[in-house]
């Protein structure tokens, strides 16, 4: 069991029931799945750089990410239908902690003149998504092995039903929001 996941058991289940009175552990929210999603929109003019985003996913995630195909045809963009477009992992149970652990106490805090995350990013329905500029926060990549800097979506989905629950349970995480 990651340390995230114990702590959550131990400490943010009791401190999350007496915050909002619930009466059942079943009522807590928690995290079910962390979905990162890194958009690579030059893969159409040269399909290397699909790899290397590719090949960067899987090591910031230790998973083997999944390629995005386009589902509609953009004539502007020069993006037919079934074109690779993307990369995305979905992360769940041991591996979600581990990465929402490296996330908030190693990669955030490298992030340049970093005052803490935005709260605007929930949706209204208790998920909360969060861009990131630069693959590069993460220890994981070597500076000199990149090829371009490559930003990146990150999108915690939980079982809460409003958006101060969810909240609640990322800053039990201590995840670091702004104010």
């Amino acid at each position: 069991m990651s340390r995230l996941q114990e702590q959550y058991r131990k400490e943010v289940v009791p401190a999350l029931m007496k915050q909002f009175g619930y009466t059942s552990v079943m009522q807590v929210p928690r995290l079910t799945k962390i979905v990162v999603n890194m958009g690579v929109g030059e893969a159409v003019g040269d399909k290397k750089i699909l790899e290397f985003a590719s090949k960067e996913l899987g090591t910031i995630t230790g998973q083997k990410p999944v390629i995005t195909r386009a589902k509609k045809a953009i004539a502007n963009y020069k993006i037919r239908e079934g074109y690779p477009v993307g990369t995305m992992v979905t992360l769940r149970s041991r591996h979600m902690y581990e990465f929402l652990d490296r996330l908030v106490n190693v990669a955030l805090p490298r992030v340049r003149d970093f005052r803490g995350v935005s709260p605007r990013g929930f949706d209204g329905r208790g998920n909360f998504n969060l861009g990131v500029k630069e693959q590069i926060i993460f220890p994981e990549i070597e500076y000199d092995k990149i090829d371009a800097l490559r930003g990146m979506n990150i999108t915690f989905a939980t079982t809460a039903k409003t958006d101060a629950e969810a909240k609640a349970l990322l800053q039990a995480f201590r995840f670091p929001f702004r104010g």
